[in-house]
Parts: structure tokens; sequence; C-alpha cells
């Protein structure tokens, strides 16, 4: 991730304002102007890593503090190991700490999950991706947190890939037309994925020549059933629900992806914490 990245930036910005607003009356109360301390960035439970270079910038763009990283965005961490130490103006840390805590803690427990799921069906070659369900904003962010966790990014927006899905297909009259047309606007150089919600439609898709099948909220028995009338004709997705109870048994099915939106869109933050160490009054010394 490299920094300045004038879109994050523009998001820290407006993230600082909605907690800072006109300043920290409580540290600006309590707490000297020429205080300096050193602050520790620690994990209360084990996971895997992301979000270290936002949470850099974060104190970076709130003032003049020192940050030095302990760990690695990827990484799987321990509870009790130090990820980071950042130091300068107490008031100043004080203003970031919420903020680079909220990147931190919400990156992480997506790069965490993540990896659950991708260790989970690692000895089936099924590659586990994301969904566009993620928080308004923060898309790109917590693509990022997917990929860190070893996990692949599906479509970053509507804007770079052709999903004809359900709607779709009731808007234009069936599954033969709607690829039709897609082929038509999209060009040779896009992909066309249908969805599908039955083996009566995935023989449609099939017969559409669509180069990527999403089997939609389907069971196991089923999908097994859609991956044998595939037969390597087209990639083929599993979608719909997916959890991380589940994934093991989608996996074996033979499908080539799972998209799982419960990676971003409900996922639990990472416990992480930062620690203040006794301050010191420049202005003193």
């Amino acid at each position: 991730m490299i920094f300045p990245n004038p879109t994050i930036d523009r998001q820290i910005q407006w993230a600082l304002a909605e907690d800072i607003g006109s300043g920290d009356i409580t540290s600006e109360a309590l707490i000297p102007a020429g205080d300096c301390s050193r602050g520790k960035i620690w994990a209360k439970e084990e996971g895997v890593l992301a979000g270290v270079p936002v949470a850099e910038r974060v104190f970076q763009l709130v003032g003049k503090l020192d940050f030095q990283a302990k760990a690695r965005d990827g990484q799987k961490i321990e509870p009790g190991q130090t990820l980071a130490w950042v130091e300068g103006s107490t008031i100043t840390l004080l203003k970031a700490e919420r903020l680079a805590l909220n990147f931190l803690q919400r990156l992480s427990g997506i790069a965490t999950q993540t990896r659950q799921a991708v260790e989970l069906t690692a000895s089936t070659g099924a590659r586990i991706v994301d969904t566009r369900k993620t928080t308004p904003l923060w898309r790109w962010l917590e693509k990022y947190a997917v990929r860190q966790g070893g996990g692949f990014n599906h479509r970053l927006g509507l804007y770079d890939a052709i999903l004809i899905k359900d709607n779709h297909i009731r808007a234009v009259g069936g599954i033969e037309k709607a690829v039709k047309r897609a082929r038509e606007r999209g060009g040779h150089t896009l992909k066309v994925e249908v969805e599908v919600s039955s083996l009566t439609q995935l023989e449609e898709a099939l017969a559409a020549n669509a180069d990527i099948i999403m089997l939609d909220n389907m069971e196991i028995a089923e999908m097994e059933q859609a991956v044998r009338l595939v037969n390597g004709r087209a990639l083929i997705e599993a979608s719909g629900g997916i959890t991380l109870d589940r994934v093991a048994a989608i996996s074996r099915t033979g499908v080539d992806l799972i998209s799982m939106g419960s990676l971003t869109h409900s996922v639990r933050a990472l416990d992480i914490s930062l620690d203040l160490g006794e301050s010191k009054n420049l202005e003193k010394n």
C-alpha cells in the first residue's frame, strides 16, 4: 500500500473531521500542550494483521508523530505482541488513536476471517473471493484486507466486470438474451458471468456460453450436480450465505470460486489496543 494515496487520504481526513470536529476537548483540558508520550499498539488476540500503513498515515495526517511498525500486513499475530510504537505530542497522539485503531481492528478482522476460510479450503484449490457487500467508502481498503488474508478480489464495482444477476434476467426476459446483449456491449475482452439458482438455469447459461456461472444459494448436493453438468465448460462460483462452518464442504464439491459476503459485511473486528507510557513535558525540560 503506497502513500500518499489521494483517495485514502481524503477518507482519513473525512473520518478525522467526523471524530475531532473543532478539537479534542477532553485531552486539551487535561494535558499540557508540551507533553509528549510513547504509545504501544499491541494485539489482544491472535489473528492476521492488516492496515498498518493506514494507521501510520492517520498519525502522520493528524500531526508530527513518529511511527515505528513492528509487524507487517498479512502476518499472523499473537496475543500480547507489539505491532507498532508511536511517539510525539500526547494530545496529537490521542486525537489519532481511535481512528487508527478503527482501521487496524476492522481490516485485521477481515484478514483474519479470510485466512480462516483459505485454510479450511486449502486442500481443494477453490479460491476464496470477496463481494461488493462492503462498508460504503471502505471498499478498496476492505478488499485490500481480503488479499492480506490470502483471498482474492471479485469485481471492484459495477464498472469492471459483467455479472448478470436475477433482476437483470427478469428485466431482459431470459438468460440467453442477457448474455447476448452483454457480449455485444462488452466486447471480446470481458468475460460474462451469470447467476443461476437452479439446474435448469444452469443449462441455459451453458447453452448461452457464459464464461463463469454463479451458483446462488444452492445446497451441497445440487452444487455437486452442477459441477458434473458443467464439466469444465465454465468456471463455477458458489455464492449466497456462505459461512466458515460450510465453506470446507462447499469447496469439496469441485467449484472454482467461493464468494463470501461475510468477509466484509458482518466481520468481527480484531481486538487491538494502544497504551501510553508515562508522558514528559518538553516545555519544562
